[in-house]
């Protein structure tokens, strides 16, 4: 029976008090640098919860990220104010019905909010005008700063707020959303602890899903037992993201498990599984992708693929650091990558060709790497004017950044039989000569690699958050049923002794 030396941990509300604390600071200090008055509020509107179409199907509510970020409310309907000149918090809940009591429980008095999330002031959301006009002191009319902005993970816009007796403010939809998506960039150490728990039951999650998988179950069967364990142990009735739970040639899909390919393979033996998944814990969320054979043991042409990714991932690691442009660390696991199969016969030629005529774009199409926190792909990536590449595979990537302190970042690397990509690189008259035909047919049904970590970046180098099994021999003896962390010394190495 499955146990976790782990416990849900309690979350501080100084955590979200200190996130409206450094959206005041970057706010007064690009108003002052304007030479704008530092008065105002900033105004976000919580999420709303959804109905399942047109029925009365509550689907379970997570609350709107940003709102998430500055105020820590778990529930629908409420608007959040932050006053510039004083730094003063209003939360506005919602004015319920007497027969929420009856259906849903205790209405909670204002006293319960302005406790629970330690904010100066709680009012209800139908007394937003006259509320913020008496706490403004100066002439005219109220300025609200409302939350409008791009994307550019999802290329949608943010909601800026909408409520009865908004004409009686000012309004600026320009200057919030830049200065808060890049204080949602670098992590407080309170942030980072959650972001920590959420890797720490995920990779349990995962060895877990490593030690019970057996040949002839069905991917959804590990995705079960991955949602089980994080819930069940980790208190998190969030995920990150769906499940890609892909194994044999759905491997090579790079976003599997959706409504279409809904995790329902059947796998058999000899097959590679690609599991990536991630629990959400009390908003911040993780992201992990495991890569194995579903019997235990690598064959010969699994250990090569997956000894490049993993070459890949090691060295982007060991390099990361403070300075580092993201699009070097990309090109530098593609490099490692093509190196491999080229030493696997998979690829000949010269691997400086095949950089300039992007072939690493065809094993490896999407990006190294996204930021991480509140959301899965967090916010940030395309700041101040950052132009997305317009190359194959360096066009994937979700921040063209340098990576500076405090921020969290994915590594990625991965390696992928996709024929959508490989035949047209196949035919085409530059890049045909690299490929060994004879060989590369071998690997048709492979599907693909891929290995993930969270990574924290530091002073001067960088920490991965994640810690499950990654070097073959640590899986196949965990599999095995060794404990994770393996005891090392009792490991047999290839020459018979313990490895130290």
């Amino acid at each position: 029976m499955a146990t976790s030396s782990l416990a849900p941990p309690e979350v501080p509300m100084e955590l979200h008090a200190t996130n409206r604390d450094k959206l005041v600071k970057s706010l007064r200090q690009q108003l002052s640098e304007l030479t704008r008055p530092l008065h105002g509020f900033v105004l976000l509107q919580g999420g709303e919860e959804q109905t399942r179409h047109d029925t009365d199907h509550a689907e379970l509510f997570r609350q709107e990220s940003y709102f998430a970020y500055l105020f820590g409310v778990r529930e629908p309907g409420f608007y959040g104010a932050i006053d510039i000149a004083t730094g003063k918090s209003i939360l506005f809940a919602p004015r319920l019905p007497a027969e929420y009591a009856v259906w849903l429980g205790e209405i909670k008095p204002s006293s319960h909010f302005k406790e629970r999330y330690m904010v100066s002031k709680v009012h209800y959301t139908d007394e937003i005008v006259e509320v913020l006009h008496e706490e403004y002191k100066e002439q005219g009319k109220p300025l609200l700063f409302l939350l409008h902005g791009l994307n550019t993970d999802s290329n949608n816009f943010s909601k800026p707020a909408e409520f009865k007796g908004i004409e009686k403010f000012k309004t600026d939809l320009n200057t919030l959303h830049p200065i808060l998506a890049e204080c949602r960039v670098f992590k407080s150490d309170l942030e980072l602890a959650l972001i920590q728990y959420a890797n720490d039951i995920s990779s349990e999650a995962h060895v877990e899903v490593m030690r019970k998988i057996t040949v002839g179950m069905k991917e959804y069967q590990l995705e079960s037992m991955f949602l089980h364990h994080t819930y069940m142990y980790g208190g998190c009735r969030h995920c990150s993201y769906t499940c890609i739970c892909a194994t044999g040639e759905n491997s090579a899909v790079l976003h599997y498990g959706h409504a279409a390919a809904p995790n329902d393979r059947t796998f058999e033996d000899g097959d590679m599984a690609l599991l990536d998944m991630g629990a959400e814990y009390q908003f911040y969320g993780s992201d992990i992708t495991c890569s194995f054979p579903v019997n235990g043991k690598f064959t010969s042409d699994q250990r090569l693929i997956y000894n490049a990714v993993l070459q890949a991932h090691n060295t982007v690691i060991s390099t990361m650091k403070p300075g580092v442009n993201w699009i070097d660390m990309h090109k530098l696991a593609e490099r490692i990558i093509l190196d491999s199969l080229k030493t696997g016969c998979i690829l000949v030629g010269d691997v400086d060709d095949m950089m300039v005529k992007r072939l690493g774009a065809v094993f490896m199409p999407h990006g190294l790497g996204h930021f991480l926190g509140i959301d899965t792909h967090d916010t940030g990536g395309y700041l101040g004017g950052l132009e997305r590449p317009k190359e194959p595979g360096l066009k994937s990537l979700r921040t063209v950044r340098e990576l500076q302190e405090g921020m969290v970042i994915t590594v990625e690397p991965g390696c992928y039989f996709i024929d959508a990509l490989l035949v047209p690189a196949m035919e085409n008259l530059e890049t045909s000569k690299f490929f060994n035909c004879e060989i590369i047919g071998r690997f048709k049904s492979f599907g693909g690699v891929r290995i993930e970590s969270d990574v924290y970046v530091t002073s001067n180098g960088c920490k991965n958050m994640t810690n499950v099994p990654r070097e073959t021999w640590e899986i196949e003896a965990v599999m095995a049923g060794s404990p994770w962390p393996l005891d090392k010394s009792s490991i047999p190495s290839e020459n018979g002794r313990g490895i130290k």
